[in-house]
């Protein structure tokens, strides 16, 4: 048996809930619980879903309709998903790559993989053939879990793997249908620990190839008490998260933080992003708490949101920093506030802004409770700008095991880890996103946040996405270039370009203006952040071979008279 206690983790969570809107007491009393064997799945999820009939997964599907299902409901399935993978081979500490969208199926198998305590390897249904290579070679996988649909992505995959298809029958491959025969009683094998490996999250690599990123039974499921209190989540919440599956924010909130905190989690299956569908949904189902990411906020204030009577208590915001200003119209409109908040793939939510708290426009808010965050140079010495880092004296539970190497062995721990990301902090200890820090540069001496300049841009009504990268100059290094995504009903070309320039001009001080621009499509990763890393080194490539993008406009193209009187 498991032999695991989750009282321990039962009682930090209640601690969190009661406090939810006393930060300075949550962040000041609460304690990582402390747990020595732990299976989240067997010790905290079954148990509390015995005779439980609330409503544990809601999806809604535009072309499928819709499913409920209980926390009983799902226990039970979950013990027959398990007994199957069982006698297929899956064996504790086996890599099981899991590559399926929002289908009952996903939560399922993750259930059920961790109650035989294997090690889940999530996947987008998004991945190439080579990257599922590189996933089977440094990820080990020995199971594959996947969808009909994308069987054939591993036709000439070799390996002697066990292939497990969701939805229609695939030669070769075991149905996933059939392991709802099995008995719908579940007996464990041995005892899990709390720092047995669970999940091996590979990161978007927004700089460079993704890390292999090794969560626990502790890390991931217990870790998230930071992140519940983040989202403000409470029993009996029906909470909606637009994020992929494959990624650590659908781990995050589609699963461990809604149900640790005894909530329904909601989905919404489009085939294309539609914003009146989506609030339809939200009104219609009651849905209390959201969270999705900039691009999907930035789409919703293109509606009249004060059209739809949403019942909503808790707006997030996530992934990358959202801009003031549609956090003001979303205000406007629901008199609700979009609370941002930051963590990694490494990570559970690390700084927040949390219920009932002040929340200062641009601002990601404070250190979560069980974590003591520092801005640090590359020296160590504490900075009012600096690389967001978390001490580990003692080490938090969120924080991953560490980065799986090629040969399997995990990085040396040290007494700080470093997130890469660059945030100020002010006197209140409210901490603001400058950028990654291989993003931030200078321009004629001067730091440049390209997350500033483009909160600045995405103002502007012509812009609907923008990325800032430095572009080289012989006199100044560089100057801040902006690539942007036009918003519908703007045409790319001069007008347009001037009407941003004086926009620059007029919000801007002169050392940190937007010099250059171009309308173009913003290459991203798979789980959708801007891979600013690829349009550097492009426009490094083009200054040093002489060439303009084709809609590429440079302030110098305009007249002083076009462009207006300058900050």
């Amino acid at each position: 048996m498991s032999a695991g206690d989750a009282a321990p983790f039962i009682a930090a969570r209640d601690f969190l809930i009661r406090h939810r809107a006393d930060y300075a007491t949550a962040y000041r009393d609460f304690a990582w619980p402390k747990l020595d064997r732990f299976n989240w799945a067997l010790d905290y999820f079954d148990v509390m879903a015995r005779g439980n009939d609330e409503p544990a997964l809601w999806l809604v599907d535009e072309d499928a309709g819709e499913i409920k299902l209980s926390f009983a409901q799902l226990s039970e399935r979950s013990h027959r998903v398990a007994n199957a993978f069982r006698r297929l081979g899956v064996e504790r500490g086996d890599r099981v790559l899991l590559m399926l969208g929002n289908v009952v199926a996903l939560w399922e198998s993750m259930l059920a993989a961790m109650k035989l305590g294997a090690v889940i390897v999530p996947a987008t249904t998004l991945l190439t053939r080579n990257d599922l290579a590189d996933r089977f070679a440094r990820g080990r996988v020995r199971h594959v879990i996947a969808g009909s649909d994308a069987a054939a992505k591993f036709a000439d995959l070799p390996g002697d793997y066990t292939r497990i298809a969701v939805g229609k029958a695939v030669l070769g491959w075991f149905s996933y249908e059939d392991c709802y025969a099995e008995p719908g009683e579940f007996v464990p094998q041995g005892e899990t620990r709390a720092d047995d490996p669970l999940l091996l999250y590979f990161t978007s690599g927004t700089t460079a190839t993704p890390k292999l990123v090794l969560h626990s039974h502790q890390s991931y499921p217990v870790g998230h008490l930071s992140t519940i209190y983040w989202l403000g989540l409470r029993p009996g919440d029906v909470h909606l998260n637009i994020s992929s599956p494959g990624w650590a924010k659908h781990a995050w909130s589609c699963f461990f933080s809604p149900w640790s905190a005894e909530a329904t989690i909601f989905i919404v299956n489009q085939r294309r992003f539609n914003a009146r569908g989506l609030l339809d949904a939200i009104v219609r189902c009651g849905v209390t708490t959201f969270c999705a990411p900039p691009t999907v906020w930035r789409m919703l204030i293109q509606e009249d949101l004060a059209a739809w009577p949403v019942k909503l208590k808790e707006l997030i915001g996530a992934g990358e920093p959202l801009n003031p200003e549609v956090i003001e119209r979303v205000r406007a409109a629901w008199n609700l506030t979009i609370r941002d908040g930051y963590g990694q793939t490494e990570t559970t939510a690390l700084v927040g802004n949390t219920p009932g708290q002040k929340v200062k426009p641009g601002s990601m808010g404070r250190p979560l409770p069980g974590y003591r965050v520092a801005l640090l140079d590359a020296a160590a010495a504490p900075q009012k700008e600096g690389e967001i880092c978390l001490m580990l004296q003692p080490r938090p539970t969120g924080l991953m095991q560490g980065y799986q190497g090629e040969s399997g062995v995990l990085s040396a721990g040290e007494a700080v880890y470093r997130s890469g990301d660059v945030a100020t902090i002010d006197d209140d200890g409210y901490l603001t996103y400058v950028g990654r820090a291989d993003d931030v540069f200078k321009s004629s001496d001067y730091r440049i946040s390209p997350f500033e300049l483009e909160s600045m841009l995405i103002e502007h009504p012509a812009v609907a996405e923008a990325a800032v990268v430095p572009s080289p100059d012989p006199i100044r290094l560089a100057v801040p270039k902006a690539y942007l995504v036009l918003a519908s009903g703007h045409a790319p070309d001069r007008a347009t370009a001037l009407s941003i320039f004086r926009h620059c001009r007029t919000a801007l001080a002169a050392f940190k203006r937007v010099r250059r621009l171009e309308f173009a499509d913003l290459p991203k990763t798979i789980s959708g952040k801007i891979r600013r890393v690829e349009l550097r080194r492009a426009e490094t490539a083009n200054r040093r071979g002489g060439r303009r993008g084709a809609l590429e406009f440079w302030e110098e193209d305009f007249s002083d008279d076009e462009l207006g009187a300058q900050t």
